[in-house]
């Protein structure tokens, strides 16, 4: 039982120790310390810092997108649904999407010329 212990304990260091001898890394190879632009050498700095506007607006698509999803059974639980619970429950749903698009809209976020 430690003999087998030992012979894999002793495989597994033999082996990792033959592999880090082996392989070679250049941790400062050109092409590891450049961006990866289709093959093409970067004409200006690839650390630009974005638009915290764009990255908002991309999360109210987002959101807005996950909505969609949610809107879109809404005909198929009209069949399942009492037509008053189905209707109240469609009228809230858009009432919060129309809240949510008028605060977005009030707090700036859907202006791009900014």
């Amino acid at each position: 039982m430690f003999m087998i212990f030992f012979l894999a304990l002793a495989l597994s260091v033999i082996l990792i120790v033959l592999n880090s001898s082996i392989s070679t890394k250049s941790i400062f190879s050109r092409e590891k310390i450049s961006p990866f632009e289709c093959g093409y050498d970067p004409k200006s700095m690839s650390r630009l810092p974005f638009s915290l506007h764009f990255y908002l607006l991309a999360v109210i698509f987002l959101i807005f997108d996950v909505e969609i999803t949610i809107i879109i059974p809404m005909p198929i639980l009209f069949n399942w649904m009492e037509q008053e619970m189905w209707l109240g429950l469609t009228l809230l749903f858009i009432l919060i999407l129309i809240v949510g698009t008028i605060h977005e809209w009030n707090e700036g976020s859907l202006d791009w010329q900014k």
